[in-house]
């Protein structure tokens, strides 16, 4: 009886699964994740106008996998593998 309990719930996980993304989109998704990986990221904005007058920020970003030394190469293609089921359809536009 427990075995049955066990396999109806693995069967109803299963169909909980999410579908395979598109290559070309899990291409684009997983290309930011690698950029991510390069090293930090960041912006800065300066802005003025007459109500409020001047106004700065800014921003800085730090992915998981640079802070654990991932190689950005791998990271897109564990991440295509594991959006698609498949290997990259195309190399990473990394900048």
């Amino acid at each position: 009886m427990r075995a049955l309990v066990l396999l109806v719930a693995l069967l109803a996980l299963t169909a909980c699964a999410a579908p395979p993304m598109d290559p070309e989109r899990a291409a684009q998704y997983c290309e930011e994740r690698a950029r991510a990986a390069q090293g930090p990221t960041g912006s800065v904005t300066l802005g003025v106008n007459s109500n409020s007058g001047s106004s700065v920020g800014a921003a800085i970003g730090v992915s998981g996998d640079f802070l654990a030394g991932r190689d950005p190469l791998a990271v897109y293609e564990d991440c295509v593998r594991s959006r698609t089921g498949q290997g990259p359809i195309r190399p990473p536009r990394l900048r």
